[in-house]
């Protein structure tokens, strides 16, 4: 009785992490050794593993929200925002320098825009 106590804790401080195997494994020995019903152990283990799905999706919201916080109090730029800069620099090239970016090439980041010259 005390194992399946200790398993049962684990998993509901595991629910972050519970597999559906896990579960289905747990609810067989929870039948099994007659502590429950199968029906029982099953819509337990349905409330953790949707507990585990809520969790999860609070956490990545949480984490995001903290991550573009950060990025706002940093002052640091996304790879959509440098993008458009590039994209915006090369229009300014080519009026100035008379220069045409070739079409459909912005400089994503990482490449300079590829340029031809008039002539």
């Amino acid at each position: 009785m005390i194992e399946i106590l200790r398993k049962v804790v684990l998993v509901g401080i595991g629910a972050l992490s519970l597999t559906k195997e896990k579960a289905e494994q747990l609810v067989k020995e929870l039948a099994d050794k007659g502590h429950v019903t199968t029906d029982e152990a099953r819509t337990f283990v349905g409330e953790l593993l949707e507990r585990g799905q809520r969790e999860r999706e609070s956490i990545r919201k949480t984490v995001g929200e903290e991550i573009e916080g950060l990025r706002d109090k940093w002052g640091l730029v996304t790879k959509k925002d440098l993008n458009e800069l590039l994209r915006r620099l090369a229009v300014i090239e080519e009026h100035l320098l008379g220069k045409r970016p070739e079409p459909g090439n912005t400089g994503p980041v990482g490449e300079a825009p590829k340029v031809e010259t008039k002539e």
